[in-house]
């Protein structure tokens, strides 16, 4: 069995970028979110439409994203 369908997309979702990407499998629609920075897996969703498999994928990527700690970045001025 081959995927299919292969297409990813970037969103916002809690103000994290998360990129979603989404492949069919036979006849069921995957899809995988993760953080953007770094890259790190958050959730699975799967579903019989591109849609559906998104949107449960999304469902469950905020609450896992609340629990990822944010470090402030701090900006150093180059020398010019």
């Amino acid at each position: 069995m081959r995927a299919e369908d292969y297409s990813t997309k970037t969103l916002e979702l809690q103000g994290w970028k998360v990129k979603l990407t989404s492949y069919r499998l036979g006849n069921t629609f995957h899809c995988t979110a993760d953080n953007v920075e770094p890259g790190a897996w958050i959730a699975p969703g799967q579903g019989a439409t591109r849609e559906e498999a998104e949107q449960c994928a999304c469902e469950s990527a905020p609450e896992l994203l609340a629990c990822t700690p944010r470090v402030p970045t701090i900006k150093v001025a180059s020398a010019q």
